[in-house]
Formats: C-alpha cells, structure tokens, sequence
C-alpha cells in the first residue's frame, strides 16, 4: 500500500506558528476531528441546558455514562465467560489509578489561584475607578458600553450569549489567524480614530485624568 505523504505547503502551514497547548489546539484547529467533536459536544450541552434545568442535564448526562459503563461492563464479562479468559475488571486501570494531588502540585495551584486573585482585586479597582469617575473621558466610554448592552441583553438571554460565545470561540480565532495582517490593518485604523476622538473629548473636557506634571508633584 502506498500512503499518501503530506504536500510541502500543507506541512508548511503550521511551521511558523508558536507551540500552543491542548485548549489552543482545540480553538484553532490543529485536529480536525478533535475540534469538532469538541465543539459538537459542548454545542450539545449549552442546547441541552437551554432547554432543560441543570439538574435534569446533570442527570440525564450521568446516567447516560453509567449506562454505557453497565452495558460494557456486562459484554466484557460475558465475553471472558465465552472466550474462557481471566482479563479481570474492564475498568480495573481506572479504578486503581493514583488520584492524590501531590504537595508540589498544590503549591503551583495555590500560586496560580494567588495570582488570578490578584488580577480579579486589580480588575474591581479598576470598574471602581470607571464608578467613581476619576477619569471622565473613560467612565463615558464605559457608559456608552453598558447603553450598547442594554440592547444585547433586550436581544438575548444569558444562556444564548453563551452559546453565541462557544461558537464564536471555535470560529473567530481560526478566522483571525487566517487574515491576521488584514483584520490588524483594520483594528489599528479602528484604534486610531478612537483615540483622535478620545483626544478631541479630553481636550473639550476639563475633568479628564490629571496631568502627569500633576501626578509627579
């Protein structure tokens, strides 16, 4: 049998681009039949609890499994009866399998958990700042944004914004990375003109952020 070697341009596709781990491989596509059987799944789940409580998902989801591991739990032993064999319990690898979180491992966590609170308090003091105005021109801008959400939320419950937000996970990356150059053409002339506009509000308006002569003193 001949096997059918991967063209160089194809092989090529992926040469330059940085390592990513198993989640990015996931949102960008690296493997196909993975990406979509994990977009189908969690498409299914967002559908399932949509249209059903939490409770009755949970249930049905979990026993669902438990059927599956019955009905092959029931075939393997029937099999070993037929063949003769002494194979032992099919879950056997799983149910011995070491679970105990080691001491290191708690430590990265704790470190990891440590910094996300860190980040969490400097993301509060931050929306206390947009509440409090000590930046006009921003906590203006932050209003304009919370008028456009009035709309999305007139338009869309929380469970569709959901599963609008899963699909656009698996969709918009891919569609980025394949019209990087362009898609960042556009966002800095985007980021330009809010920034010529922002200018022009702070110049018009005498209670934006101090000066930094002011800062300094």
């Amino acid at each position: 049998m001949v096997r059918s070697k991967q063209s160089p341009r194809h092989a090529a596709q992926y040469e330059d681009l940085p390592p990513r781990g198993p989640v990015e491989a996931l949102i960008y596509w690296r493997n196909a039949a993975r990406s979509g059987a994990a977009l189908g799944a969690g498409l299914a789940l967002l559908l399932a609890l949509a249209c059903c409580s939490v409770v009755s998902v949970a249930a049905y989801v979990s026993l669902l499994a438990l059927s599956a591991a019955v009905a092959f739990r029931i075939y393997k032993n029937v099999l070993q009866a037929v063949q003769k064999t002494n194979e032992g319990h099919p879950f056997k690898a799983f149910l011995e399998q070491d679970i105990s979180v080691p001491s290191e491992r708690v430590q990265s966590l704790a470190a990891s958990a440590t910094a996300h609170l860190n980040a969490a308090v400097s993301e509060r003091l931050f929306l206390l700042q947009l509440f409090l105005v000590e930046d006009l021109v921003d906590s203006l801008k932050f209003g304009v944004l919370l008028w456009c959400l009035t709309y999305v939320g007139a338009c869309f419950n929380g469970m569709t914004l959901i599963i609008l937000g899963w699909i656009a996970l698996f969709t918009l990356p891919k569609a980025y990375e394949m019209n990087k150059a362009q898609v960042d053409a556009n966002l800095e002339l985007a980021r330009a003109k809010i920034n010529e506009i922002s200018a022009k509000v702070r110049a018009a308006v005498p209670l934006g952020r101090k000066a930094e002569s002011e800062k300094d003193k």
